[in-house]
């Protein structure tokens, strides 16, 4: 195959190529995926993302990509606020209902989104309520201000949350909820908080811990001449549109095109090439397959560090490794989408994830090794 040249390389300053300048560990390093536990206030996913991008059936139902993204998302909060299970059960039925787990951007009157929330009820501002983290975040707030609703019969909590002309319509989808529930749901399950932790949770829910930056050091660097595309055409698909966005700028909660912070671009990056993932790193580094060590990475596997605000077991910073040693990254503000080496990300690496098995990737078998 021919050099590729990315078609936005041409014309950026060196300084848009950036590598790190920290010691490589052994590249035979074992990772580990994150469990989530804290919340990512950025917008999710748009229609048509999801985890591996792939229907699948869990329970009696058969479920699209966006669809369990979705589901994926309302779940992780539920984990992250370290609620009960019956929470994230109650909100997927209210979801499965009120809009068959799919972000629409209509509804009857001024309802929106995942939960059909009205911004002339308080729920929040248009935009807000089609953020599936902040549409599940204050669902959640409302359940749990509830006495007992815990263990109210089928349908009453969500009625009462959501105030539906169908009350009926909530507790016959409970079923698939809990099946849902059981198929995204990190750890064990949690207690239901007391009264007296619920005020201190709601406002903790609405701060925003994690922007997704790095924290490694910098040193300038560049594609060399000879750098290839991988061979599998969806891989392909995504390292090229990664590598076509260096040197834009970081933004946070950014999904492109004009630009990114780092989950958004790996997102773009495998929608582009026709694959569906989540949103945040807190959720990416749950989709596709754990890859066991650094020295199984192939290209387009998604690479997790701490980051700037993140922590070890729940990694804020995510790139993409785009083979012969190199990483694309949405790194800060400051620096935008840029290029560094995989050398330089190794002392900090916690999770590598797969998002596809094409022909030319072969992930591990088996779960998350621990480090």
């Amino acid at each position: 195959m021919a050099p590729f040249t990315p078609p936005l390389l041409a014309g950026i300053g060196a300084a848009a190529y950036l590598l790190v300048g920290v010691p490589a560990m052994l590249i035979g390093t074992t990772v580990t995926a994150a469990h989530a536990g804290a919340i990512d206030c950025t917008s999710f996913q748009h229609a048509g993302y999801g985890p591996g991008g792939v229907a699948q059936q869990i329970g009696d139902e058969t479920y699209s990509a966006e669809q369990l993204a979705n589901a994926q998302t309302i779940v992780t909060v539920a984990v992250q606020r370290r609620l009960p299970k019956r929470a994230a059960v109650l909100a997927l039925a209210t979801a499965l209902v009120e809009s068959n787990l799919r972000n629409v951007v209509y509804g009857d009157r001024d309802s929106l989104g995942l939960f059909q929330q009205r911004p002339s009820q308080g729920w929040g501002t248009p935009e807000q309520v089609v953020n599936p983290v902040y549409a599940a975040t204050a669902f959640y707030n409302r359940l749990i201000a509830l006495p007992g609703w815990q263990s109210m019969p089928p349908g009453v909590a969500e009625q009462a949350v959501q105030r539906s002309a169908f009350p009926e319509r909530y507790g016959p989808r409970e079923p698939s909820a809990a099946a849902l529930t059981e198929r995204y749901w990190q750890g064990p399950d949690n207690p239901v908080p007391p009264q007296d932790v619920v005020a201190q949770q709601v406002h903790a829910a609405a701060g925003c811990p994690d922007k997704g930056r790095s924290d490694l050091d910098l040193d300038p660097t560049k594609l060399p001449e000879n750098f290839t595309l991988p061979a599998d055409p969806k891989i392909s698909a995504a390292v090229s549109y990664a590598l076509a966005q260096l040197g834009k700028p970081y933004v946070w909660g950014a999904e492109g095109p004009d630009g990114y912070d780092c989950s958004g671009l790996m997102q773009a990056a495998w929608a582009h090439a026709g694959v569906a993932i989540s949103r945040t790193t807190y959720s990416q580094v749950h989709d596709g397959v754990a890859v066991g060590s650094l020295s199984q990475v192939q290209a387009g596997d998604l690479v997790f560090i701490p980051g700037a605000d993140g922590t070890p077991t729940n990694p804020g910073h995510v790139g993409m490794y785009v083979g012969h040693g190199y990483m694309v990254d949405a790194f800060d503000e400051d620096h935008g989408v840029i290029l560094t080496t995989l050398d330089s990300w190794t002392p900090k690496v916690v999770a590598i994830r797969r998002v596809t098995s094409g022909s030319s990737a072969h992930a591990p078998v088996g779960g998350d090794p621990q480090l």
